[in-house]
């Protein structure tokens, strides 16, 4: 079928049916596949001409019920225009799915066939993750107050090791923190590390 052919209420630009090739549809983000980019950028990208794929798949299947339920005689050579282009829309999604690499969790095609908001997924994850954060929360709590009771009863007991061990402490952690901000000043914003030009 020519992209010439109008057939009207298809889901193309301006609703006007045309099945239009891929080069005149390229949003600005899809034309931009010619530079290349990071691979997230390019899963990104692929991701999106899916979405855009079933979107437009989702139209056709659309405009197919309304073909169908009122259809005559004068509606056939439409309904397979639509057809052919619902088959043609098909294999564009299988071919552009075949670049995704998209990993989803088991539990959320199970909610899916349940017939259950695949979110539920993530509100159970979110508070399964607040509520191990808790009890990690309270254990570190706990260590922290066993240190502190643990100090507190080794300064009576042994007042110049102690002081000695905080004086230790204290010079380990401004190393580490001058070791943290020069390594921090090497980093460039997009996480990519400064190489010291050799002089």
């Amino acid at each position: 079928m020519e992209s010439s052919q109008t057939t009207p209420g298809i889901g193309g630009a301006g609703g006007n049916g045309m099945m239009i090739s891929r080069s005149n549809e390229e949003s600005p983000m899809e034309s931009s596949a010619t530079t290349p980019g990071t691979p997230v950028d390019d899963q990104k990208q692929n991701l999106n001409q899916v979405i855009n794929s079933i979107q437009k798949t989702l139209g056709i299947l659309h405009q197919l019920y309304l073909t169908v339920s009122s259809y005559n005689v004068a509606s056939q050579l439409p309904l397979l225009q639509r057809m052919n282009n619902l088959v043609l829309e098909l294999d564009s999604m299988s071919k552009l799915a075949e670049k995704c690499n998209i990993q989803v969790p088991i539990e959320v095609l199970n909610l899916i066939d349940d017939g259950k908001n695949p979110d539920e997924f993530t509100r159970d994850m979110l508070n399964g993750c607040i509520t191990k954060n808790q009890i990690t929360k309270g254990k570190t709590d706990s260590f922290k107050s066993l240190r502190r009771h643990l100090l507190e009863e080794l300064e009576q007991a042994f007042p110049d090791e102690v002081e000695a061990y905080r004086e230790i402490r204290a010079t380990s952690a401004a190393e580490a923190k001058r070791s943290a901000q020069a390594q921090s000043m090497m980093m460039m914003p997009n996480g990519d590390v400064k190489v010291k030009p050799e002089t």
